[in-house]
């Protein structure tokens, strides 16, 4: 992420940037990305407007960099729930439920995330590229150890985000979490993804 910001180099820098972060990502989740300006996030975070262009180029960089880490803390929070040994069906199910807890815990990323399909369309196109890239080295390892059907992995990659995703909308976003058990919704998909969907019909 060095091409995107200016790391600070002491805690006291560290804590300041992470102050500019956490003002930016809570206006462009109030009010978007188009109606913050530098001066808002600036004033949030009780710093000078100079010390914002002491770690970020601009607006957009700052955007830019919130979206990476999206990317990262996603995953790490994924990874962090998977030990070796775990079957591909096994982190497939471990993996949902990070994702759900994840998204229950940061709501406004879904805000942020796809708001950058209107701010800049490759930004938002590289979000779910790369987030599909690396999801389909596992189902390749999965399929190469004979856990996976032998189908396209980009398909495989993006079937299985979109189900997280639109899951997510479902029941994170859209419902209250009082209502919702993130453990039946998850058995309810590892059953599709075990069984199939579909009944032929004789």
């Amino acid at each position: 992420m060095s091409d995107v910001i200016k790391k600070p180099k002491t805690k006291r820098g560290q804590a300041t940037m992470d102050r500019i972060l956490e003002s930016a990502e809570n206006l462009f989740y109030e009010k978007g990305y188009h109606n913050t300006s530098i001066t808002d996030i600036t004033s949030e975070a009780d710093v000078a407007l100079g010390t914002f262009y002491i770690y970020f180029k601009d607006k957009f960089s700052l955007y830019r960099y919130l979206l990476l880490g999206y990317n990262h803390d996603i995953r790490k929070a994924i990874a962090s729930n998977i030990v070796e040994g775990d079957s591909r069906m096994e982190m497939e199910r471990k993996g949902l439920k990070s994702y759900l807890e994840f998204v229950r815990a940061n709501k406004h990323a879904y805000n942020i995330i796809w708001e950058s399909l209107y701010i800049d369309k490759g930004l938002f196109m590289d979000y779910y590229e790369e987030f599909g890239r690396r999801y389909g080295k596992g189902l390749d390892e999965a399929k190469a150890n004979g856990e996976a059907r032998d189908l396209d992995t980009s398909v495989m990659s993006y079937v299985l985000m979109g189900v997280s995703t639109f899951l997510g909308l479902k029941y994170v976003m859209f419902q209250d979490e009082e209502e919702v058990d993130l453990d039946a919704v998850v058995d309810q998909v590892m059953s599709i993804l075990e069984k199939g969907l579909f009944i032929r019909k004789k």
